[in-house]
């Protein structure tokens, strides 16, 4: 019994913080709807986490939160969109994510050879940066026996640099698109890189926006499986060319197996089961709201697990690399969106 309740005590504490402050978060926002109970989540988050509540104790319960709690929140989401509504993005929309993706991953190589990175480092970025942010570098780690020290030098850049694009996006969409729903959401889910900085930021502007900008991180995510082909390909030698013929071994399937992650499936099993029009809408309306407050709870985890001290442990170096892939990316976006 106790190795299922101890895990369960681990959480609670971080879990309990991140509630609270959500419960706070949304008792501000009324008072201030204009700002939104998203902003001040992360807010309060990033400033507890960083003072007074930056406790090794709370890390797994925010960790909980901020991912698992999301993951469900997406399933939930799938009960209130038909498959019509995800098939909106078009052919244009999926054109759209594929060459944003190919350009990222080519750009920020050629941006992290150029200041110095070693191959593999600039391969997780890459990863990390066109897909979906840490489980991207987790799942394309193996693929390309990245070392530890380069998979969690990665993870900090990317994250690091997703969490300033999250609060900059929202700004850049309402100045050229004004929000416009299908621009603002392909600008935020084509280039955020974890699902968790998709919603948050979306959750800035409206609820449409959070729904199309997950559609568009959705299909990025299906692509993780193309990416890990991929990479698998390459060589990442250093000093030699990125893509050779490399000898068959046996034990390459299991090097680069990986697959759709189970949210995902969720969602769409949801969202067939909600076309076919036998969910009552007292559920659709239940999933919904259990859905926005497993959202506000996971955005107060995501700011408490933002440090000021990564960004000073990471140099000025990793920074700028991360600052210029982020900047790329959204000016990549941008130039997309207008021609398709």
């Amino acid at each position: 019994m106790k190795k299922f309740t101890e895990p369960l005590k681990n959480l609670i504490p971080g879990f309990i913080v991140c509630l609270i402050i959500s419960c706070i978060a949304q008792i501000i926002s009324s008072f201030v709807p204009a700002v939104g109970s998203a902003l001040f989540a992360i807010g309060i988050g990033i400033l507890c986490g960083n003072t007074f509540l930056n406790r090794e104790s709370l890390n797994k319960g925010c960790k909980f939160s901020e991912s698992m709690l999301l993951e469900y929140s997406i399933v939930l989401t799938g009960l209130t969109l038909h498959l019509s509504d995800i098939l909106g993005v078009g052919i244009s929309g999926i054109i759209f994510i594929a060459l944003q993706m190919s350009l990222t991953i080519t750009v920020t190589y050629l941006i992290g050879k150029r200041l110095g990175f070693r191959k593999k480092f600039c391969l997780l970025m890459c990863a990390g940066n066109a897909v979906c942010g840490s489980s991207a570098i987790g799942t394309i780690s193996p693929v390309i026996d990245a070392d530890a020290k380069d998979k969690g030098i990665s993870i900090t850049i990317v994250n690091i640099t997703g969490t300033f694009l999250m609060v900059i996006l929202p700004v850049i969409t309402g100045i050229l698109y004004h929000n416009e729903t299908i621009h603002a959401s392909g600008m935020i889910g084509g280039v955020l890189q974890s699902i968790g900085q998709v919603i948050a930021s979306a959750k800035f502007i409206n609820d449409d926006v959070v729904q199309m900008a997950t559609i568009f991180k959705i299909i990025r995510i299906v692509f993780l499986v193309v990416v890990a082909l991929v990479f698998s390909k390459m060589n990442t030698a250093d000093g030699e060319k990125l893509f050779i013929k490399k000898p068959w071994k046996s034990t390459q399937s299991t090097r680069i197996s990986c697959g759709i992650p189970w949210f995902i499936i969720g969602f769409f099993i949801f969202s067939i089961i909600s076309s076919i029009g036998i969910v009552p809408l007292p559920m659709i309306k239940a999933a919904k709201l259990i859905s926005g407050q497993f959202e506000i709870i996971a955005l107060a985890a995501i700011g408490m697990r933002v440090k000021f001290q990564d960004l000073l442990d990471e140099g000025p170096k990793s920074m700028l690399y991360g600052g210029l892939v982020g900047t790329m990316q959204t000016v990549l976006a941008i130039v997309l969106l207008f021609l398709l």
